[in-house]
């Protein structure tokens, strides 16, 4: 089950940058971009499913 982190463990991992990932996403229109950067994030535990789509 996945624990969503609170905001000071997140800008603690972002001060490390030996931690820190960029990952970038290019598709035409419509081929779920924004469902897969949201699918990231909920399984990392960013977040939330009511955020998702948002």
């Amino acid at each position: 089950m996945v624990r969503f982190k609170q905001v000071e463990e997140i800008e603690k991992i972002m001060r490390n940058v030996e931690q820190v990932r960029n990952i970038g996403t290019l598709a035409h229109v419509d081929h779920g971009k924004t469902t897969t950067s949201d699918s990231l994030l909920m399984a990392a535990g960013l977040l939330s499913p009511k955020g998702a789509g948002k």
